[in-house]
């Protein structure tokens, strides 16, 4: 056969990997040769000898020839059709037959994908771009798309070309998204795509929307399936769907998978088939330990949660990280579980897990910034494309990050998907968004001259403003019943209340201002507090402006902040009396609660990302105490209504003495949504027992002692009512009745009138 007519410009452009376009020049085009159409078939094939083109319907080989470089082989073939032909290729004394990824034109992406992703609406966009198995003209391999509008190449390297960008040259589409369907690969295997700018420079990055990436301290991404896994919580998901989360009780065990718990790392990690997986070590400061799976997790910390009652399990950042230290804060798989405990399916089988057992999953998100690693998002194109240019936007100096620019449609595009891609992908029930304070704010963490104001010369990020309204708007249409919590430390308005209202879109906001309130006055000398009462009681001033969490979380208990028990004034006893206070009033208190691991048993040390939690102090009785104590503490308000189907209403709290602050006791009544039930708690922040402590009540008869956190069994000096008091007829605080009561040392009662004996002995 005559060879091809093509320019040595168009050759070099390819062998040079300068072209934006190589179908332009490589694969099959119909070309005219004596009066007739034939097909012209070029490739590209570095460190080949000798080609041909195999037809295996017409069982014939056409040998390829070298006339403009010695790697450039092109033919011409006399047949009407050309589809699915092959290429036979002999590199030194090995040869191998596989399909030309240049005769796959056929795009994944459709005009109206690019469109919605170029104005920021493509909700389901990790569906197109990134690599997916798939199947063109029968032959199957894996499709890649990558968004690098300011690149002058894109390539992709793997184990499948030798790591050599010169043999798969991406084709660049009018909005910027490079794409190539590879054929005869499939999933686990690993890639990265290989980017040069327009000075030559070269950057090796993993993929944006790559599902599952190396372990550490590797960097590819890995192809992978995510529709292959079997759920089944069917019944969950739909239960859920119907399900209004802020009128049910909310109680979360938030932990760090990294330091849970560990195994030995002679110990081999187990697989559903019996097979075993090289471990994930933890770290020099924990020698011989690895982390456990996402299996072993589910195997080990869901009984557990599920014992203490707690209704749904946080989880730190679980999206791929580089750097333990960070704790999973900066992300650079924003779509990839983390490896260091398995694999994607992994991950499906702990929330799959979860679900079965009555417990809902919760991850912390990190829209707000990401780290500068090299093989991430910062300058990923060999522009700033994902980031500001102006460091004085884009740049989180104290953090060593970067900060995403929410007003490019495609940046936003990517975080929004992604916050509905845990929904979808992995069953998640809830998202809670770190550091929003630094999002909405342009000066946040940066001194006068260091940042940039707003276009009406205000400090807010009217941007990130409109994302964050944005994700909450998307994934509350596609999943509702869901939460979305904001850890916001300001007083920005609206957090937590609808987007049609103005808000932000939130259904929750961690309540950072009670966190500090508590914390500082449960670190007094009981003797103190009687002159901050405001602390105990300034919460509900602006208790509804808000749908707030209570939360302690891991920023409590590192950085030489100590633990809970080393924040608590007295003796060993007085400090876990202290514990059962400042929990048992945080459980009563309107809002949902959250609480960092170690927490429940009273761990001395603060947190070590690399440690285990210090599970030997379960052999100590008093810390097995307060074990049970948050046990019965977590069941009593999941069985009692009163504390939480009105966090959020008005009538579902009232005062009824906050003033008493001689004593250091505050009481109040909780109320039900959907009956007249009420609960009256009473609050004794001292040491100092109270006999004949008076308090008016609303109606008559015997109120039930259903808690109380100075009982014996808790490690407590078991003061209490003897189950239970009667009311006098003697009119208090406004209240036509009152209930004679014994106050324990730093303790909290709850009581519920009891209607049956009421009724039996009063009528």
């Amino acid at each position: 056969m005559s060879m091809t007519t093509i320019a040595p410009e168009q050759v070099n452009s390819i062998v040079w990997n300068q072209h934006n376009d190589p179908f332009e020049i490589l694969g099959s085009h119909p070309i005219e040769q004596d009066g007739k159409t034939v097909w012209a078939v070029r490739a590209y094939l570095p460190n080949a000898s000798a080609a041909w083109v195999v037809l295996p319907e017409q069982r014939k080989e056409y040998p390829m020839q070298t006339v403009h470089h010695p790697h450039f082989f092109e033919c011409t073939i006399d047949t009407p059709e050309l589809a699915n032909y092959q290429l036979r290729i002999k590199e030194g004394e090995h040869e191998r037959v596989t399909y030309d990824p240049y005769a796959f034109r056929s795009p994944n992406l459709t005009d109206f994908d690019l469109h919605l992703f170029s104005e920021g609406n493509h909700h389901r966009i990790y569906e197109k771009l990134g690599a997916h198995p798939t199947e063109i003209g029968g032959v199957k391999g894996v499709y890649f798309a990558v968004w690098a509008p300011n690149a002058r190449n894109v390539s992709l390297l793997g184990d499948f070309n030798l790591w050599d960008g010169r043999k798969h040259q991406m084709r660049k589409g009018p909005t910027g998204v490079w794409e190539l369907f590879i054929p005869e690969i499939g999933v686990g295997e690993s890639y990265k795509y290989e980017i040069k700018n327009f000075e030559g420079h070269i950057y090796e990055k993993s993929d944006p929307y790559g599902f599952q990436q190396e372990p550490r301290p590797k960097t590819a991404s890995i192809v992978t399936d995510l529709d292959t896994y079997s759920w089944s919580d069917e019944d969950w998901m739909e239960k859920r769907r119907h399900t209004e989360p802020l009128t049910q009780p909310v109680s979360v065990y938030e932990v760090h998978l990294g330091s849970w718990l560990h195994a030995s790392s002679a110990e081999p990690a187990k697989l559903p088939n019996g097979e075993t997986e090289p471990v994930v070590v933890v770290s020099e400061l924990k020698p011989g330990a690895r982390f456990l799976t996402y299996r072993e997790l589910a195997d080990r910390l869901i009984p557990y949660v599920k014992e203490l009652g707690y209704t749904h399990i946080e989880m730190l950042p679980i999206a791929e990280h580089p750097f333990d230290g960070s704790w999973g804060y900066q992300v650079t798989g924003y779509y990839a579980p983390t490896s260091r405990f398995g694999r994607p399916e992994d991950f499906m089988y702990f929330v799959d897990k979860c679900h079965e057992n009555d417990i809902g999953v919760i991850v912390d998100w990190v829209p707000g910034h990401f780290p500068k690693d090299g093989h991430g998002l910062a300058f990923f194109d060999g522009s700033h494309l994902y980031e500001h240019a102006d460091p004085r936007k884009g740049e989180h100096k104290e953090w060593g990050t970067l900060v995403f620019n929410y007003g490019r449609h495609e940046v936003s595009n990517f975080l929004a998907a992604n916050a509905l891609f845990w929904f979808d992908k992995y069953h998640i029930d809830g998202i809670r968004v770190d550091a929003v304070a630094s999002m909405l704010y342009n000066d946040y963490c940066r001194k006068p001259g260091e940042w940039l104001p707003n276009q009406y010369g205000g400090r807010e990020n009217l941007e990130a403003a409109d994302f964050l309204r944005q994700v909450n708007h998307i994934i509350f249409s596609y999943f509702p019943g869901i939460l979305s919590i904001a850890e916001e430390s300001t007083s920005w308005p609206m957090v937590s209340w609808p987007t049609y209202t103005g808000g932000l879109g939130f259904n929750l906001k961690w309540n950072m201002g009670w966190m500090h309130d508590m914390l500082d006055y449960f670190s007094m000398d009981p003797w103190f507090r009687q002159f901050h009462q405001n602390n105990i009681t300034f919460s509900m001033w602006y208790n509804h402006s808000e749908n707030f969490m209570l939360a302690l979380s891991h920023d409590e208990v590192v950085h030489g902040k100590s633990n809970i028990i080393g924040k608590m004034p007295g003796d060993t006893w007085q400090k876990l009396a202290n514990i059962r206070c400042l929990f048992s009033y945080m459980f009563a208190h309107p809002g949902k609660k959250t609480m960092f691991m170690s927490m429940e048993f009273g761990q001395w040390s603060e947190w070590n990302a690399w440690a285990d939690l210090e599970w030997h102090l379960l052999q100590h009785e008093a810390h097995q105490q307060l074990k049970t104590f948050f046990r019965e503490l977590n069941h009593l308000y999941r069985s009692e209504p009163v504390l939480y189907t009105q966090d959020f209403a008005e009538p579902g709290f009232e005062w009824i003495d906050c003033s008493d602050n001689r004593h250091s006791v505050v009481s109040f009544i909780r109320r039900d949504k959907d009956s007249d039930d009420f609960a009256i708690v009473i609050c004794n922040f001292t040491p100092q027992p109270h006999s004949h402590y008076r308090i008016g009540v609303p109606q008559k008869g015997f109120y039930t002692e259903l808690f109380n956190s100075d009982a014996r069994q808790y490690g407590g000096s078991n003061m209490g009512n003897l189950g239970g008091k009667w009311t006098d007829d003697w009119s208090l605080h406004s209240r036509p009745y009152s209930l004679d009561l014994c106050l324990p040392p730093l303790g909290v009662l709850i009581l519920k009138l009891d209607k049956k004996k009421t009724a039996e002995v009063i009528g």
